[in-house]
């Protein structure tokens, strides 16, 4: 069976003036392809094998090429956004017609330029189609532990959970919402630390170092911003948490010990009306 959105090696079973048929080896020429003769090599007879991918051209007519796209059926692929349109944006996969991302199945809204995770599937009207909503296809088998270094692309945000990240574009992982200490968006590549491997293999992630890693970079961001608003910011350990959060993205707790780092390095004092610089 020739199958739609698939990488198949079929066999010449008819030359035409505009190309060759292609058909399943030894399956005769029952259900047969057209290979367009701008895709077909010098020398080619009957009974020669071909590796083609199948789609459906400008026309909706099924057709094989011998340029394999980025994506196929079943698989992920990054895939850069070339035009958005009424009924929804157009991907760039490496053949002459572009791919559709219909809006329903974009979890979130995608803009000319952006890098897109996405799925290939078949549609109701048998035509082939990309889609955002990848989870179901991501691996769970990941090589890496707790603590290493990983890189992903954000692929859908819930506020409930967090941000979901697919690790080197295949492996399932998350960065819950307790992480994000910064704001992220669908498309956003990141580099994060493996926080928890958890029992059905998926990842959880942190966008932040171990705390004594990252307290140097805190105090060093905290005492900056210090330097810059003239030796003074109202701000100190009694703050509220969500003020110190949406002022420095930091947790509460990230907050005190950067500025307790200041502090046994000489760099400020607090008083109950925030931080001085010592000069």
């Amino acid at each position: 069976m020739i199958r739609l959105g698939e990488v198949q090696t079929l066999e010449v079973v008819k030359t035409q003036d505009f190309g060759v048929y292609l058909s399943e080896i030894d399956k005769g020429d029952k259900d047969k392809v057209l290979l367009p003769k701008s895709q077909v090599a010098k020398g080619i007879t009957i009974g020669d094998k071909i590796e083609v991918f199948i789609y459906k051209d400008s026309e909706d007519r099924i057709i094989a090429t011998t340029t394999i796209p980025e994506l196929t059926i079943g698989k992920t692929a990054l895939l850069k956004v070339k035009e958005v349109t009424t009924i929804g944006a157009f991907l760039d996969w490496g053949l002459a017609k572009d791919l559709l991302l219909p809006f329903k199945e974009q979890t979130s809204r995608v803009h000319i330029g952006d890098d897109v995770l996405v799925t290939l599937y078949i549609d109701k009207s048998d035509r082939l189609c990309a889609s955002m909503k990848v989870y179901d296809l991501l691996e769970r088998n990941s090589p890496y532990h707790k603590d290493d270094k990983v890189i992903g692309i954000v692929y859908e945000i819930i506020e409930t959970y967090g941000a979901f990240v697919a690790v080197d574009n295949r492996y399932s992982a998350l960065v819950p919402t307790k992480e994000l200490h910064r704001s992220l968006k669908v498309g956003d590549s990141v580099e994060a630390r493996v926080i928890a491997v958890k029992e059905d293999g998926k990842l959880d992630l942190s966008l932040r170092e171990k705390s004594y890693l990252q307290m140097d970079e805190d105090a060093e961001m905290i005492f900056k911003k210090l330097q810059e608003a003239g030796g003074f910011l109202p701000y100190h350990d009694k703050s509220e948490s969500d003020i110190i959060q949406d002022k420095f993205n930091l947790s509460k707790n990230a907050f005190k010990r950067a500025i307790g780092r200041l502090m046994k390095e000489g760099k400020i004092t607090i008083t109950n009306t925030g931080i001085n610089e010592i000069k």
